[in-house]
């Protein structure tokens, strides 16, 4: 007996609005739970992370104080990470350790959220797929 061969699968051909706007909801999620900002700011924003030290002086008992700062670790971005890379990794690292449950409840709400709102909207959504998209822009888009 010949062997079958399994028929190749095809890739949607299409772009779906509502999984990209999810995609993008995780994904600030994500930057602003490891770096602090939204993820246009982490793509876009400046590189000014770096430390400051500075020296304060007591004068009346005759000593010195030297301390060192750690400036912009508010927001880490592209930048900061090709500038200081040991330093933006070691802050997106403890910024995820402390961050992990917040995002994993965010993560979880937003699936079951868009899970639910694509059940409830299931008609509506098909109405305007079959009656404004695919007519007005083509097969290629749908909500």
């Amino acid at each position: 007996m010949a062997k079958r061969k399994s028929k190749r699968r095809r890739s949607r051909k299409s772009f779906s609005v509502l999984s990209a706007l999810e995609a993008y909801v995780y994904a600030t999620i994500l930057t602003e739970g490891v770096a602090g900002t939204s993820p246009m700011g982490f793509i876009t924003g400046q590189g000014d992370l770096g430390t400051v030290t500075s020296t304060t002086s007591d004068s009346w008992h005759g000593s010195q104080t030297l301390s060192t700062v750690t400036v912009g670790a508010g927001e880490i971005s592209l930048a900061d990470i090709m500038q200081e890379p040991g330093m933006a990794v070691a802050t997106m690292g403890a910024n995820f350790q402390n961050n992990l449950f917040p995002m994993a409840l965010a993560a979880f709400g937003t699936s079951i959220s868009f899970r639910i709102g694509r059940r409830l909207l299931r008609k509506p959504i098909a109405n305007i797929n079959r009656n404004i998209m695919k007519p007005a822009l083509g097969a290629g888009i749908k909500l």
